[in-house]
């Protein structure tokens, strides 16, 4: 077995209070996986209600709060020919305002209702004060990093779709998100660096097969390439459940957080994702840890403060488990 990655039930327990870091020289970032604003959930927020609210203190309590939005959010296009198609409504975007400052475009649904319906969501999004990265107007725009910068910390971030249809993609005059082939990758992410002068460059990739609970052998392949061009950590997600985390020359590399808010699923692994807090610093990733979110038949998430799961911190020997506490 790789010592670098543990099933669960190895790994050792340990107290949150194992990953308290100093405030005053740390940046907190907060990943959530994949979100769907449709269905139910649009519905709570057309009545005021708030489907998120149940991490709001986590989201609150972090300096960089990100999410994977896995729908457009708009009012035109048309369904394409695909088993699920998802679109929300405008109104759902003072919600995720409220929570959180950017969110992933790169995945296999930003394109349900055609580049008509992206290219109204980049305004929309811009209008509600929320950034993207992994989409964007035309080819450069889907590639360029969003800079988010903390206590002086120049943090990059990249999104990446390895999942068909390959027709969302970015084309140099045409909206769309970014598709990951590995050169290029490779140049954005040295790009990231050079030319935006990153601190901390961190890539988000929408890979793997569903339903999987350990990563395959492309998305081994692929994170280790990142690592190599430079990346402090890759997140992952599209499995729609959680997968296994390995380190990787000491950048930690979480293969899939999960859902977040989804109605559409079909297993009690589905219904349980992570909230991934990083812990940066001028080093790279400090440390890290993660809340479970219990997801409700209606695809609603809810903190299990019970549960234990991953986190680590750097000098540790492996990853270990943590109450959500």
């Amino acid at each position: 077995m790789n010592a670098r990655w543990l099933p669960w039930g190895c790994a050792l327990l340990l107290t949150c209070s194992a990953l308290a870091f100093a405030a005053d020289d740390t940046v907190s970032l907060v990943f959530a996986g994949d979100i769907v604003l449709d269905d139910t959930a649009g519905d709570m927020i057309a009545r005021g209600e708030d489907p998120l609210a149940g991490f709001s203190s986590v989201f609150a309590s972090a300096d960089i709060r990100i999410a994977n939005l896995e729908c457009v959010v708009a009012t035109v296009g048309s369904a394409g020919e695909k088993t699920f198609t998802f679109r929300a409504h405008p109104r759902t975007l003072s919600v995720l305002k409220r929570h959180l400052d950017a969110l992933g475009l790169a995945n296999n649904h930003s394109g349900d209702f055609g580049r008509e319906a992206f290219s109204e969501m980049l305004v929309l999004l811009q209008q509600a004060g929320l950034a993207k990265f992994g989409g964007g107007n035309n080819l450069s725009e889907a590639h360029t990093p969003l800079i988010i910068e903390r206590k002086g910390l120049r943090i990059a971030l990249l999104g990446y779709n390895e999942f068909m249809p390959r027709s969302f993609e970015a084309d140099f005059d045409a909206p769309g998100v970014a598709w990951s082939e590995d050169e290029q990758v490779q140049d954005d992410i040295r790009k990231a660096r050079t030319v935006y002068r990153a601190d901390l460059v961190i890539p988000v990739m929408h890979w793997g097969w569903e339903n999987e609970l350990t990563a395959n052998d492309r998305q081994r392949q692929l994170a280790r390439v990142m690592v190599d061009a430079g990346a402090d950590a890759v997140i992952g997600g599209h499995p729609h459940v959680t997968q296994d985390i390995e380190h990787y020359r000491g950048k930690p590399i979480i293969y899939s957080v999960g859902n977040f808010v989804m109605k559409e699923t079909d297993n009690n692994n589905q219904r349980r994702g992570w909230v991934l807090r990083l812990t940066l610093d001028t080093q790279g990733v400090r440390g890290f840890d993660t809340r479970v979110a219990q997801i409700s038949f209606e695809g609603i998430p809810t903190l299990d403060l019970a549960a234990t799961s991953p986190c680590w911190k750097r000098g540790d020997g492996g990853v270990g488990l943590c109450r959500g506490e």
